[in-house]
């Protein structure tokens, strides 16, 4: 007998342009979380399972404005930085890092502090539908494994990136490794650590390894991080050609792409997500696209911070991995809802352009824009193939990783198609009413 049946319509993506929707179905769960099966009203079983599991009070039945989702996949957060969010979005990066996000994090040093901030964090990244996340922590190991510890107990999947930043030329000293020795030696007790955390847990928490970006790092701290990854077989999360100033940064330091540095130190893999990536030429998605690197695209981010707007549907069509981060802080709301609606809209800007002084035919980039279904195809299985997990789809053999949405009430008879849609524009936080991680309830409105 299954462990857990749910009983209603879902959604999930075929492909990188197709959703599918299922009705009055229902998705049987083992006891490992694992989707065993889908069953469809035609199929001779279904009757039977649907009965015994509503004996066995096993069974969950969505009402009539309920819908299953799988649940959504944030590729880059900045866990600290959630007691900023919504402030100071239109300072230069530069500003807004010195002025605000480095004083930030350097509270963290207060694990008291970092226990208060995660606990609430994690709370509501779940009770936006996220169901997994990848989160840079801040330089402090203490701080960091409060974080993992707060996503095991309420039932994230995480990954966990102690932050390197040893370059004394772009970080303030209050807040900076001392040296790269240093971070290094962190970085590999906070990955020990987190081994043991997720050993007597069971859980699923991974480290991550974490330069914050090229200007935070010198050369033997990336040379070191480079080979920390490879030694351990460990997931990579950075910033890449976030913005022009981070662009020219690097072209002036090492008189190439940020992109080939992080090639040279070995911390491109088909186990890195690297955020933003606005600036980045055809040669440098050349490599990423080699290297099977994925691309954190930060919709909401990018329109205070990137100077420019990421050709997503081109590098969809080249190949290239992308998924989708909301990049709390620079992204002001945890809700992937948000970041899926401002990608639509974006790539809609990039294809139009915004200069209306031009003619229309040079304004724009034609054919960018993307689908609502490509969107959604970024924040579940975009971000799953970065993660190599078998999470983001409603299918058999997937983990079960779901949110259970009450659509909003119309008076128009609406297609599965129109279903969709308007969940994809009109779900808020309160419209979640649950949320399921490995099929065990991690999250729920009353």
């Amino acid at each position: 007998m299954e462990e857990l049946v749910i009983h209603g319509t879902y959604f999930t993506s075929k492909n990188i342009n197709e959703v599918e929707s299922h009705e009055d179905h229902i998705i049987c769960i083992d006891r490992s979380g694992t989707i065993t099966r889908t069953l469809s009203p035609t199929n001779d079983e279904y009757s039977q399972i649907l009965n015994d599991a509503r004996q066995a009070e096993r069974l969950i039945e969505l009402k009539a404005n309920q819908y299953l989702l799988p649940g959504f996949i944030d590729l880059h957060v900045h866990a600290p930085q959630w007691p900023q969010a919504g402030l100071a979005l239109d300072l230069p990066l530069a500003d807004w890092l010195n002025h605000y996000t480095f004083p930030l994090e350097a509270k963290f040093a207060d694990s008291h502090y970092a226990r208060h901030v995660y606990q609430e964090f994690v709370h509501q990244l779940l009770s936006h539908g996220t169901t997994t996340a990848m989160m840079f922590g801040t330089i402090h190991n203490d701080a960091n494994v409060e974080l993992a510890r707060q996503s095991i107990m309420q039932g994230l999947r995480a990954f966990v990136g102690q932050v390197v930043m040893d370059n004394p030329e772009q970080t303030p000293d209050y807040y900076q490794n001392q040296s790269p020795a240093s971070a290094l030696h962190a970085t590999e007790q906070f990955i020990k650590e987190i081994f043991e955390l997720a050993k007597r847990n069971s859980s699923t928490v991974v480290p991550v390894i974490t330069p914050r970006f090229v200007p935070s790092c010198t050369d033997e701290a990336l040379t070191g991080l480079g080979q920390l990854a490879k030694q351990y077989d460990l997931p990579i999360q950075s910033h890449l050609s976030e913005s022009d100033w981070e662009h020219g940064y690097a072209i002036k330091r090492f008189g190439i792409h940020d992109t080939a540095v992080m090639d040279h130190f070995h911390l491109l893999t088909e186990k890195s997500v690297m955020a933003h990536g606005t600036q980045l030429t055809a040669d440098d998605l050349t490599i990423l696209r080699q290297r099977g690197t994925t691309i954190a695209h930060c919709p909401i981010s990018n329109i205070y911070f990137g100077n420019g707007v990421l050709p997503v549907r081109k590098m969809l069509a080249d190949g290239n991995c992308v998924g989708l981060g909301s990049d709390i802080s620079g992204g002001y709301s945890p809700s992937l809802y948000h970041n899926i609606r401002q990608a639509v809209k974006s790539s809609q800007m990039l294809m139009d352009g915004v200069d209306s002084s031009l003619p229309p035919m040079v304004r724009g980039v034609k054919g960018s824009r993307i689908t609502m279904a490509n969107a959604f195809y970024l924040a579940t299985v975009g971000g799953a193939k970065a993660f190599q997990l078998k999470v983001g789809k409603i299918i058999p053999g997937f983990q079960a990783d779901f949110q259970i949405v009450n659509a909003h009430q119309t008076l128009m008879k609406l297609t599965s198609a129109d279903i969709f849609q308007r969940l994809m524009y009109q779900t808020e936080q309160q419209d979640i009413q649950s949320v399921y991680v490995a099929g065990k309830k991690v999250y729920g409105r009353e």
